[in-house]
C-alpha cells in the first residue's frame, strides 16, 4: 500500500526557506518519480517539480524556476523540495505524489491517481 508522508512546511517571512521531504512507503521507491503539487486556496492544483526516476532528470513549473530545487535519496525512500526566495504567492498546501517514471503526469498536466498523495503540508509565506 502506498504511503507518502510530507513535513517541512511552516510559516516563513518572503525571502525566507523551507525544505519539505516525502517520505515514502509500500511501493519499490526506485521506480516511481515524485512531483509535488501545490493548490492555494480559491485556485486549482498546479504542479510545481518532478524528479525522475528514470534518470534523475528534474522539472519545474516557471514559477519556481531558480528557486526550487528538488532531490531525492533512494536509500532513505524520500524526497525533498528545497524552497527558496519565498514570495508570499508561494502560500499553498503542497502535496507530493507518485508520478511515472519520465514525470507523465506532471508534464503532462494531469494528476496521479487518488491512491497515490500524501494527506499535504501547508507552507504560508507572509510578514
Amino acid at each position: 500500500q502506498v504511503h507518502l508522508v510530507e513535513s517541512g512546511g511552516g510559516l516563513v517571512q518572503p525571502g525566507g526557506s523551507l525544505r519539505l521531504s516525502c517520505a515514502a512507503s509500500g511501493f519499490n521507491f526506485e521506480q516511481y518519480s515524485i512531483s509535488w503539487f501545490r493548490q492555494a486556496p480559491g485556485q486549482e492544483r498546479e504542479g510545481v517539480s518532478c524528479i525522475s526516476s528514470r534518470d534523475g532528470s528534474t522539472y519545474y513549473t516557471n514559477s519556481v524556476k531558480g528557486r526550487f530545487t528538488i532531490s531525492r535519496d533512494n536509500a532513505k525512500n524520500t524526497v525533498y523540495l528545497q524552497m527558496s526566495s519565498l514570495k508570499p504567492e508561494d502560500t499553498a498546501v503542497y502535496t507530493c505524489a507518485l508520478d511515472r517514471p519520465d514525470c507523465t503526469y506532471f508534464n503532462g498536466g494531469t494528476y496521479p491517481g487518488p491512491d497515490d498523495w500524501a494527506r499535504g503540508t501547508q507552507v504560508t509565506v507572509s510578514s
